[in-house]
């Protein structure tokens, strides 16, 4: 009999739902008509904005004790009579649900905090104007944003899905609440994969987009159907627990995440085996397993256009490889919680790392990691990602280490926990 050690053990990781497939289910399961039930929904800072904003749009939002299941009792329509919604720094939340208010009746008032204030938001508020919406600005940027609501009409758009595809999330989902079908052209669409996720997530509520001609979806009015949903494991956050492997050359394993996934961040993986992991995807699971030593192999150039949520972990841990690795088609990241690309480039700086970027590309030199102060931006992408870093690297501790509550409260402990090891970045000292 062969006795495991430490190293080929698989560690389980604790990876929560997905914000992405959690928010959108929330949307869907509001309109829908009916009452639906969200399982194992993620807890964090962005889905209890959006779920509370739902509160303030009149949709009845119950949890259990433990939060092992969502009740949403659908309006069966848009919503009605008008409300101040506070989105917190949640951007789906400004990006999903102006669309669902101009296709309900009243008047209501979007706005956030600083960070989700200089996020873009005018295609969305332009792509409602064509369909008939009437908005308003309350200030010098896209929010607060005002949208007198008086219900929509379908017929033909089209749109720039360039910046983020969350804009044509939200248009695509309010669609079947309009009064007749809508036609969406799509130009320069970026993260693909997440309109699919839409799609198919509309699906399971009974509607029925579909995409007969690359770029045009068609969508028929007549609402939605509740349902009862499980939500799978945040394929985003699990790319720091994969990462985590391979610098480690330990094995993870993320139950509940498999090739069926609704997921395009579970790509993540085949950009860690091109690094030199080993990976395993099967029905219910996928595993990665790092090299001997947790060496990394350099060298490649790959676009990370369609998951670039996870294009700052693989950033984070490219000084470790062997030879330089370029990130491209990443410039809509520029957009996000902060200047991704800029964050990254400028944290590897202070790590004395050498990095070149452009618009939408990033260049990772390899070489030795001194210790320095990681600036998160209030980004809980950086803040993750570094902290994969840190546990090869030590010296590094985080200016903002909570910020990682807006999708992972308890990542630092479940970090630990897999890799006792390893300390936890601690926080920065004051300055």
């Amino acid at each position: 009999m062969t006795t495991s050690t430490p190293t080929d053990t698989p560690l389980i990781a604790r990876i929560p739902g997905s914000k992405s497939i959690t928010n959108r289910a929330l949307l869907l399961a509001a309109a829908a008509d009916g009452v639906s039930y969200l399982r194992a929904p993620l807890v964090s800072e962005d889905t209890i904005a959006f779920r509370e904003a739902l509160t303030a749009l009149g949709v009845r939002v119950s949890a259990t004790p433990h939060d092992e299941f969502w009740e949403v009792e659908g309006l069966g329509r848009g919503p009605s009579g008008g409300a101040d919604i506070w989105c917190a720094d949640a951007g789906t939340a400004a990006r999903f649900l102006p669309p669902f208010t101009a296709a309900g009746h009243g008047s209501y008032l979007f706005d956030g905090t600083a960070q989700l204030r200089a996020r873009p938001l005018r295609p969305l508020r332009e792509a409602l104007e064509r369909l008939g919406a009437k908005t308003g600005s309350e200030g010098e940027g896209d929010l607060p944003l005002r949208i007198d609501a008086e219900g929509l009409d379908g017929g033909a758009l089209t749109v720039d899905g360039g910046l983020s595809s969350q804009f044509l999330s939200g248009l695509l989902m309010a669609a079947p609440l309009l009064r007749s079908p809508l036609t969406v052209t799509v130009r320069e669409l970026v993260s693909r994969p997440y309109i699919d996720m839409t799609m198919a997530l509309m699906r399971r509520f009974g509607a029925e987009p579909a995409e007969r001609t690359p770029g045009v979806i068609s969508l028929p009015a007549g609402g939605y159907s509740a349902t009862d949903l499980v939500i799978e494991p945040d394929a985003s956050t699990a790319s720091y627990v994969f990462a985590a492997a391979a610098v480690t050359g330990r094995t993870v394993t993320v139950p509940g995440l498999g090739r069926d996934s609704l997921q395009g961040d579970l790509g993540f993986v085949e950009v860690l085996r091109t690094a030199g992991a080993r990976v395993e995807t099967g029905a219910e699971s996928t595993t990665v397993t790092g090299a001997a030593g947790g060496a990394l192999r350099g060298g490649f150039d790959v676009d990370m256009g369609e998951i670039s949520d996870t294009f700052m972990t693989l950033a984070a841990i490219a000084p470790l490889a062997d030879a330089p690795i370029t990130v491209r088609g990443i410039g809509h990241a520029r957009l996000k919680e902060s200047d991704r690309v800029e964050a990254i480039a400028q944290n590897l700086a202070a790590c004395g790392v050498e990095t070149e970027s452009g618009r939408d590309w990033i260049t990772v030199h390899p070489g030795p990691v001194r210790p320095a102060r990681i600036a998160c931006h209030r980004d809980h992408r950086i803040a993750m990602a570094f902290s994969v870093l840190g546990l090869r690297h030590p010296g590094l501790v985080l200016d903002d280490p909570s910020c990682v509550g807006k999708t992972f409260p308890g990542f630092h402990g479940e970090l630990h926990r897999l890799f006792p090891d390893h300390a936890p970045l601690p926080p920065a000292a004051t300055p």
